[in-house]
């Protein structure tokens, strides 16, 4: 169940992914003409505003499609395109015109559940179930009469009417679980700017195991009538209130983080500082400039959990004092410079400003709890674990070229990281799936006790996360693809 929530939560990213596209688009026809989102003013802002709308309305579709093509197993558009008609035959039977149809009665007479019927939720529901379909249906033979339709073609046949005997179950429990999810909304906006605290103290503590996704969609998504990123980007809703499950994270993830990242760097061993130095300038850039910030959190949750705990706390009253002073801003990808420039044209930005003065006390901050941590609790952060310097030395067995590649025995070019992490994993005799999210190695192995820590961290790794016997992540950085791509070339090469 663990890997298989990994799997989801790694999904996720992939219709997440496309809101910057929308985030930018909507900014800039903001800042042409603050009117444009609400179909007013410039005709070029108007434009260019559709354009961002056309994603925000349709998230939905995307989460269906996403989750179809990210939880199949071998990525193929069949599962992507299964995933679109799952969604349409729920949606179409379930819309409250064909309700009415069905149960012989008024229009308005349908219970208001269904209304919602077209929501990121149902999109979930779809994409989790076509993407079950197609694992277990997709080499499939039929008999010769019927030969077409086997395997692939077979798919979205079997999804549309699967969707059918959902509806039905969806025709009795949707209403009550689309209220009871609403009542939850609700309870958690009646906490006000606690519930804002306490979703970025969870937030935060699930992070680790990939789970904050899931937890996301309840507060930035429509799921419980919350729907604060799209009400915020459309300024739908109400002025500092609208932005409030984002607003506190951008003086975490643009002053805190970066500021918890000198600490560390302070408190290296001076042997070590120099490699310690790259690692934090390069994950503190990331988490200022675009808001990724789990290359520089995973660079002290395994060595220093406490420090994660605190830093779990400090996001959560980040949060509640952006709350409380009803400062909001909001992004469409994470809280950083980026998505901060953008929401600043957005009408419904309230006193965004303000972020930054709160951004520079909490940089503050981290700097000295981190610091008076490490230096108290003898925390072994990067650089006082007596394996940086070691990171930094060539392997002797590798024939180092021009740009730091090496090339193996089989005569394949990868790098000093990639081999060091294929040999610390067990190589092909233990590898079964290599993966990847948008910073990490997401692995699925034959036995992860048999993993090489030191060599894991030789390699000059952020991190790693054991999951479970057989799951693993290494943390690596937003350049994980080119690592994941190497191993893949390794193994099939190792295959041989």
């Amino acid at each position: 169940m663990k890997a298989y929530m990994q799997k989801f939560a790694q999904s996720l990213m992939l219709p997440i992914s496309i809101l910057p596209v929308a985030g930018l688009l909507l900014g800039i026809a903001s800042f042409i003409d603050s009117g444009a989102i609400n179909g007013e003013g410039n005709s070029v802002a108007n434009f260019l505003a559709n354009g961002g709308l056309a994603v925000i309305d349709n998230l939905p579709i995307l989460f269906a499609v996403g989750l179809a093509f990210g939880m199949s197993k071998d990525k193929n558009g069949a599962a992507a395109l299964s995933g679109l008609v799952s969604f349409l035959v729920v949606t179409q039977v379930l819309k409250p015109e064909a309700m009415a149809k069905v149960l012989h009665i008024a229009e308005d007479k349908v219970d208001i559940a269904f209304t919602g019927i077209s929501n990121v939720f149902i999109g979930i529901i779809c994409g989790l179930v076509t993407a079950a379909i197609y694992n277990r249906f997709k080499d499939t033979k039929l008999p010769t009469a019927f030969a077409f339709f086997s395997g692939k073609r077979l798919v979205p046949i079997l999804s549309a009417a699967a969707m059918l005997v959902i509806s039905i179950a969806l025709m009795f429990i949707w209403p009550p679980v689309y209220n009871g999810l609403v009542s939850f909304g609700e309870m958690i906006s009646k906490l006000g700017p606690l519930g804002a605290g306490l979703y970025g103290f969870f937030n935060r503590l699930l992070l680790p195991f990939g789970l904050h996704h899931a937890l996301n969609q309840v507060f930035w998504f429509d799921i419980a009538g919350i729907n604060d990123i799209a009400n915020f980007w459309s300024s739908k809703g109400e002025a500092g209130i609208t932005g409030r499950y984002q607003a506190g994270l951008f003086p975490i993830m643009m002053f805190g983080l970066p500021a918890a990242a000198l600490a560390i760097w302070k408190n290296a061993e001076k042997r070590n500082r120099k490699v310690v130095g790259s690692l934090m300038v390069t994950a503190a850039i990331a988490s200022f400039v675009t808001g990724i910030t789990e290359p520089l959190e995973f660079s002290f949750l395994v060595a220093a959990p406490m420090l994660f705990g605190i830093h779990a706390l400090l996001t959560g009253i980040s949060l509640f004092i952006a709350a409380t002073f009803h400062w909001t801003a909001g992004f469409t990808f994470s809280a950083g410079l980026i998505d901060y420039l953008l929401s600043l044209s957005i009408p419904i930005a309230n006193k965004p400003l303000m972020l930054l003065v709160l951004g520079l006390i909490m940089g503050v901050v981290y700097f000295i709890v981190f610091d008076f941590a490490i230096r108290t609790f003898n925390l072994k952060t990067p650089g006082r674990d007596g394996l940086m310097e070691e990171a930094a030395k060539q392997d002797p067995s590798l024939e180092e070229d021009e740009e730091g590649t090496s090339t193996n025995n089989s005569g394949v070019k990868v790098s000093n990281k990639t081999k060091l992490i294929y040999e610390a994993i067990g190589g092909n005799d233990n590898i079964e799936v290599i993966d990847h999210c948008a910073t990490r190695l997401r692995l699925t192995l034959k036995d992860t006790s048999v993993v090489d820590q030191d060599k894991i961290k030789q390699s000059g790794a952020l991190g790693n996360k054991v999951i479970s016997d057989k799951n693993i992540q290494i943390i690596i950085g937003t350049d994980v693809q080119f690592t994941a791509d190497e191993l893949m070339q390794m193994q099939q090469n190792q295959g041989h």
